[in-house]
């Protein structure tokens, strides 16, 4: 099934017609020039997603852990510093 697709003057004349579709689990796209800009969602599902992506977001110590190692080697740049006239 395709999403509905409303250009945003559209979208403003039908707003409750929008929101009513969204409401009952049908998101409407929004285009602005053609591109899509915004989808209405309903808050159920605005919700399910925000538990989603909460539960699936790694901690601060897992972003750590994930990092690449160099095991404490690494190249020295063969570039001389400037000189700092005092």
């Amino acid at each position: 099934m395709t999403q509905p697709v409303w250009s945003i003057q559209d979208a403003k004349n039908h707003f409750s017609e929008v929101v009513e579709a969204a409401r009952h689990g049908e998101p409407q796209t929004v285009t602005k020039h053609g591109k899509p800009t915004a989808v209405i969602l309903s808050c159920e599902d605005y919700e399910r997603l925000r538990r989603v992506e909460e539960e699936t977001r790694p901690t601060f110590a897992q972003h750590l852990l994930a990092m690449p190692t160099d095991g404490g080697e690494f190249e020295r740049s063969e570039l001389r510093l400037r000189d700092v006239e005092f």
